[in-house]
């Protein structure tokens, strides 16, 4: 099929530069001896899961455990959830999981663990177990230090469960001036502290696990981390150009749109709004960058119309011209799209459905 041909708005894939993403990050990791365990959060796709792995990676991240179902379907033998499991049914579901693979679950409460080791220990499975620690971002996780040991030593003495070691998530870190590298050396310092307290408390740290695209080059930086988690990195877009981990070249997946009027002076409207782009901000004003027309301004959305202001929108654009629109954040824009396509210069070579799409339990 020729890309004119498809219907639009659609998230096409260059396979080209998602396939130099992917070894990029299986070569870096590799270098530096760390474990790749990509989070399948930005594709939500069985198949560039099992790509993944096919290059190296020793497992795969998802958030939620209808991910991880899901996920399955990749051949992944060693998975990791990294939300807190909570609930009856998630933890009725995540046994089933732990039967088919093996499994680990992050955790930053001691009743998170119990219940997990309960249905763990009731099934006859063994699930392991991750102290998330929080490193700055504010969101989950304990104290590092003292209050990580003690939550690491209660989880170390439950049945159903064993102590694999910890997780963080630095999505604090976003650029690379001089406030971000003292944020990187301080994380550092915190994390390798850390896991020197947990191993004089006798308690066995396998893996420490991290990392975000945004300090995807950075990762070996960390002293103590054996394993990144990226999950952008496959794509990239807006926001990771911003932040200084890629450039504009190492964008694999834009939103094909239709320009449906030029009536307004100075602006085009495309056929695709919040339901499409995601309502996602960026560090600079607009919804994402169209690259036919580099200096337009994507400036606003309503569900199904995209606003992109341009002086010269009428000479530029016709009613029927298509413009590829790269996102600012594109897992959320995955989320949002049945399937996608993966193309090869003009020739869509790919039909992907988003399996995981709208998994949220």
């Amino acid at each position: 099929m020729h890309i004119s041909e498809l219907d639009t708005p659609a998230i096409v894939i260059d396979l080209d530069i998602m396939e130099r993403n992917l070894l990029r990050m299986a070569e870096y990791t590799k270098l530096h001896g760390l474990r790749l365990r990509p989070h399948t959060k930005t594709h939500k796709i069985p198949a560039l899961g099992s790509r993944q792995l096919a290059l190296g990676a020793v497992g795969l991240t998802v958030a939620k455990v209808s991910e991880a179902e899901v996920m399955l379907e990749s051949g992944v033998e060693d998975l990791l959830i990294a939300y807190p499991v909570i609930g009856a049914p998630k933890l009725a579901r995540v046994v089933e999981v732990a039967k088919k693979t093996r499994l680990t679950i992050s955790v930053d409460s001691l009743e998170a663990a119990q219940w997990i080791a309960a249905a763990a220990d009731k099934a006859g499975v063994k699930i392991h177990l991750l102290v998330e620690m929080d490193v700055g971002l504010g969101r989950v996780g304990v104290k590092p230090g003292a209050d990580a040991v003690a939550l690491a030593a209660a989880i170390d003495k439950l049945d159903g469960v064993d102590l694999e070691g910890l997780a963080f998530y630095p999505g604090h870190l976003k650029d690379w001036s001089a406030d971000g590298k003292a944020k990187m050396a301080a994380l550092s310092e915190t994390v390798s502290s850390t896991v020197d307290q947990l191993k004089a408390a006798g308690l066995e740290v396998r893996v420490v696990s991290g990392g975000s695209t945004p300090t995807e080059w950075h990762a070996h930086e960390v002293h103590g981390m054996t394993e990144v988690r990226p999950g952008t990195y496959i794509f990239n877009d807006r926001n990771t150009i911003l932040c200084g981990a890629c450039g504009i070249d190492d964008c694999a997946a834009t939103i094909l749109a239709t320009v449906v009027s030029t009536s307004v002076d100075g602006q085009f409207i495309i056929d695709g709004g919040s339901k499409t782009f995601s309502s996602d901000k960026s560090a600079e004003p607009g919804h994402g960058i169209v690259m036919q027309a580099k200096d337009a301004h994507f400036a606003r959305m309503n569900e199904e119309h995209g606003y992109v202001e341009l002086p010269e929108a009428r000479s530029r654009f016709k009613v029927g011209d298509r413009v590829n629109v790269l996102p600012n954040h594109i897992c959320v824009a995955m989320n949002l799209h049945e399937q996608v396509y993966g193309v090869r210069g003009e020739t869509v070579e790919r039909m992907w459905p988003v399996a995981a799409r709208g998994k949220l339990q």
